[in-house]
């Protein structure tokens, strides 16, 4: 038996064999540990560089599903935009191509009504006289910084619109700094691709009553001591149209001169724009006219609605205190169409 014992080989041998030692244990599983860290390293930047390539390639993939942009005639291309406003996002719209536009009128041209019109559709977007206010007129620099703010997009109003817009724009009164700086803002216009929609009155003594009736209201303030330059109903409208004005008639040819003049200048100073010339009277008497300020614009044409009450419907010698007076001024001069009244239909 002992014989056989010390012939027993010991599991571990306690003498070092002729290769390399093998490290301590410890030291092996650290190893290993590292080495599964760095392979895990590894496949994971490979992972994230495999999904940021599949996430940009399905972002342009879909940006190309989505915003196929719709065929547009060459000529048109400057007028057409895909605006990115700043403040939100247009989301599902965002590839829906917008036209900006611009109506240019004067005061008491039936402006007002004509952006109510407008805003019935559902596609359209007119934002109201935002030059009222002076200190966005004060020099070039402010009716710029206005302007792109606007056509970015970054101008909410009322006007907003739950569908996609398509055409975005506003009124422009002559005397609210649009003369003053023509030069700039015809070269402006013109390389942002506005189109302008220029809207005045062919009868300017119509105008020149309605000017002064209206001056009259904003300090009489006759319903209910409110000032309303525009109404929503026949009793308010009557009891507007009850004020007659009486006209300078010593200076009534040149103030008739002068309106006519000071639109002529404006047309002839805007002539290179994209641009559609409208009147008042063309409106009402026409009814193709608003289909053809729709197609001007790209948008869909439908039935146009305004909620506005005409205030002046009666004939011209209703309307005016010394009306004698002034149909004996006018009668023989250039101006003696004005006193037909027939340019208007109710």
């Amino acid at each position: 038996m002992d014989g056989f014992g010390n012939n027993l080989q010991h599991p571990y041998p306690l003498k070092g064999s002729k290769g390399a030692s093998l490290p301590p244990r410890p030291t092996l599983v650290f190893l290993i540990a590292l080495f599964g860290l760095y392979v895990c390293y590894l496949s994971f930047n490979q992972i994230r560089m495999e999904s940021k390539h599949v996430e940009e390639n399905g972002a342009q993939e879909q940006d190309e599903h989505v915003c196929t942009r719709p065929y547009v005639p060459s000529e048109e291309l400057p007028y057409v935009h895909f605006p990115k406003p700043k403040g939100y996002s247009r989301a599902e719209c965002s590839c829906n191509p917008v036209r900006f536009f611009v109506i240019v009128s004067m005061q008491r041209s039936g402006s007002g009504w004509f952006e109510t019109l407008l805003n019935s559709h559902p596609n359209i977007s007119s934002n109201g006289e935002i030059f009222n206010r002076v200190d966005r007129r004060q020099n070039i620099s402010s009716i710029v910084q206005t302007l792109d703010k606007l056509y970015d997009l970054d101008w909410l109003t009322s006007a907003a619109k739950n569908e996609c817009t398509a055409a975005f724009g506003f009124k422009w009164m002559l005397n609210q700094g649009f003369m003053d700086h023509h030069d700039d803002i015809l070269s402006y216009l013109n390389k942002k691709g506005v189109s302008v929609i220029f809207l005045f009155r062919k009868n300017t003594l119509r105008r020149l009553i309605s000017v002064l009736a209206n001056n009259y209201d904003r300090d009489a303030k006759q319903l209910n001591g409110t000032h309303k330059s525009h109404v929503h109903s026949e009793e308010e409208a009557e009891i507007l149209a009850k004020f007659k004005p009486e006209l300078d008639v010593s200076t009534l040819v040149s103030n008739i001169r002068d309106v006519e003049k000071y639109m002529g200048d404006c047309l002839d100073s805007f002539n290179t724009t994209r641009r559609m010339i409208l009147y008042y009277e063309d409106i009402i008497r026409n009814r193709n006219a608003l289909f053809q300020v729709q197609e001007f614009l790209g948008v869909p044409v439908r039935k146009l609605v305004s909620r506005q009450v005409k205030i002046h419907t009666r004939p011209l010698p209703d309307l005016v205190r010394n009306w004698e007076d002034v149909n004996s001024r006018l009668n023989g001069t250039e101006y003696a169409r004005f006193l037909d009244g027939a340019d208007y239909v109710k």
